[in-house]
């Protein structure tokens, strides 16, 4: 029997480089918005929710986007995006650009955002991220409609208020300090920082999260929790049991490696083995 509730499906197109003011790539803004289109439309053909566009191939990240090529790039490249399916389209400007991101998706006409670091200061692989959530606050007044899906504990970096990795230390935090510091900053996600939905990660891309610690977010957030990392065809059906969605990235690339174009079998095998126990959403 398939349970009730519909799960969010969500993949991901990892982009080539994009042109710079300082860089150009070899790659034509018009290629990049081909091959994104190209990884979306198999994924709508499988049936998947949505899709995030992400610049995933301008490692190692700064901060944040300010090159002007650059965001007018993603723009074009987004907007192309949203035209060519009709799956629920997402931006993420690695590593936190949410303004910028949410800029892109206003003028693109994507629906959602991915902030790493919406209101918590992070350390990260590209430096110090600073709460996003005071840049955004004009924009999601002034252009309302845009879902920001915030990362919690960010994967590529420590929490200055909790590290993630202090929960499988030698001398973890008792279960209820980190359930009274988990409620604390979930309160703040949703009625501070105006988030729309939590992503829950592991430590790097690649790797899920404690199911133990997805469960406690998800008994204590008010709003939906998805599984941002480390999804597979392998343990989606036990991640899925615990919250309301998945963004999958790694597992269904050529190679399952991330970077890569979608692999339409191994994108085909998650939603394949979603698809015997539960309803996948429809946008």
């Amino acid at each position: 029997m398939l349970a009730s509730q519909p799960k969010e499906v969500i993949g991901v197109v990892h982009l080539p480089r994009l042109p710079y003011a300082y860089y150009r790539p070899p790659s034509t803004i018009s290629d990049l918005a081909e091959y994104g289109a190209k990884d979306a439309a198999v994924l709508e053909k499988l049936g998947y929710t949505g899709v995030i566009v992400e610049n995933y191939g301008d490692a190692p990240f700064s901060p944040r986007v300010e090159d002007p090529l650059a965001i007018a790039a993603l723009t074009v490249i987004v907007r192309e995006v949203v035209k060519s399916t009709s799956l629920k389209v997402g931006v993420n400007l690695l590593r936190n650009s949410g303004r910028e991101a949410y800029s892109i998706a206003v003028a693109a006409g994507a629906k959602f955002i991915r902030v790493n670091a919406l209101i918590e200061p992070v350390i990260s692989d590209a430096g110090v991220l600073e709460p996003e959530a005071p840049r955004l606050k004009p924009l999601m007044l002034n252009y309302p409609g845009i879902e920001v899906y915030a990362d919690i504990l960010v994967k590529h970096a420590t929490s200055l208020r909790m590290p993630l990795a202090t929960l499988e230390a030698p001398t973890p935090l008792s279960k209820g300090a980190l359930e009274d510091y988990l409620r604390e900053l979930i309160e703040e996600y949703a009625q501070r920082g105006g988030a729309s939905a939590l992503v829950v990660t592991g430590l790097k891309t690649g790797e899920p999260p404690p199911l133990r610690l997805v469960e406690l977010i998800k008994k204590l957030s008010p709003l939906p929790v998805i599984v941002g990392s480390g999804v597979t065809a392998e343990n989606v059906l036990k991640v899925l049991e615990v919250c309301d969605g998945v963004i999958v990235g790694s597992f269904i690339k050529v190679g399952g490696r991330a970077g890569n174009p979608v692999d339409p079998e191994r994108a085909r095998t998650v939603i394949s083995r979603i698809r015997e126990r539960f309803i996948i959403a429809k946008y």
